[in-house]
């Protein structure tokens, strides 16, 4: 089958940078806020006001078009997108975009499960579209933008949760090439953990009616318990999934980039794969939790920072929402500025 190749990375952080004394004035008592998994990080991105859910994907795929020129970007053949809260309910991002961008791909996917992987899954549909038919290349957007619109309400914002997401996002280029291979990829769907995330409204209604509620995420102690077990479980086993695919052992992994929930999640997902610190890029003290978009913006910040050298072995691994599904993938990368 054609080989397929993740060519460059890019990423985009909105310009307000919000630090943890922001949540800190607004904090109320609420029994989970010791909870580790609701552990502040020092700073996070907040949207702007006047900004949406395409105006960021097009900040990120700008850098795309500089770098690999606006002929290849236009045509591309394949744009698919997440967005984590999109703007209009009916609506993904992807065919707004492509009004905007003046692109008319012949595949417009706006996939909306897969959460904090989805960047993985995104990648291996564009690559399975890519392999059974004539499309040679995909554009791929993560936008995350909940922190700044659903965690800053006014009585969400006390909450220990609203303190961890950040907003960004993230994009890339694949095509058929032998550049910079997709080694392998590993999805996996877990539905009977599908029920355990929940969206909550206090006094309740359905989210799109009237009334005097904030939407905010439902967590309760014995649900956090479960996710965190899972979470702790699943990202390494999707990891070494791909290990034993493409046959390596996970010291060979240079640079592994998982999604950001939290510090103790980072820490022991390198501790299950035997891997330092520093082959673990962390950017939630930055960033904060970025969802499906903090696998791209952390590898485009490690790119660019000149630490993903041509020819190492990336390995991308990520679990979703309570644990309802999952995802990783290897990378020989070819994607590093000129010189490094």
């Amino acid at each position: 089958m054609d080989t397929v190749s993740l060519i460059d990375i890019a990423g985009y952080l909105p310009e307000n940078r919000v630090g943890a004394d922001y949540f800190a004035q607004f904090a109320a008592s609420d029994r989970l806020a010791e909870n580790i998994m609701f552990r502040a990080p020092k700073f996070r991105h907040h949207i702007a006001s006047d900004e949406n859910a395409v105006d960021m994907a097009e900040r990120a795929i700008a850098p795309l078009v500089e770098r690999n020129g606006a002929e290849l970007v236009s045509n591309v053949d394949i744009l698919i997108t997440h967005t984590q809260l999109p703007d209009v309910p009916i609506l993904g991002t992807g065919g707004e975009l492509a009004r905007r961008m003046g692109i008319t791909p012949d595949w417009v996917v706006d996939l909306h499960n897969g959460g904090c992987a989805s960047f993985v899954y995104m990648i291996k549909l564009a690559r399975q579209i890519m392999q059974t038919g004539d499309a040679s290349t995909a554009l791929i957007v993560s936008v995350q933008n909940s922190a700044g619109q659903i965690f800053t309400q006014s009585n969400v914002r006390a909450l220990a949760q609203s303190a961890v997401p950040g907003d960004g996002a993230g994009a890339c280029l694949l095509v058929k090439s032998e550049a910079a291979p997709v080694l392998g990829l590993e999805c996996r769907t877990y539905p009977e953990f599908a029920g355990d995330m929940t969206a909550a409204v206090d006094p309740p209604r359905k989210y799109w009616e009237a009334g005097t509620g904030q939407l905010h995420i439902g967590f309760t102690e014995s649900r956090i318990a479960k996710v965190f077990a899972r979470g702790n479980r699943l990202v390494p086993e999707v990891a070494l999934a791909v290990c034993k695919q493409i046959g390596i052992t996970t010291d060979e992994i240079d640079t592994l980039v998982t999604n950001q929930p939290n510090r103790l999640f980072l820490r022991n997902w390198r501790d299950a794969l035997e891997l330092p610190a520093e082959r673990h890029p962390d950017t939630f003290d930055e960033c904060g939790n970025l969802f499906g978009a903090a696998i791209p913006v952390t590898l485009d910040i490690e790119n660019r920072a000149g630490r993903i050298p041509n020819g190492s072995l990336v390995m991308m691994s990520a679990f979703a929402h309570a644990g309802d599904f999952a995802g990783a993938g290897a990378i020989r990368w070819g994607a590093a500025p000129a010189g490094v």
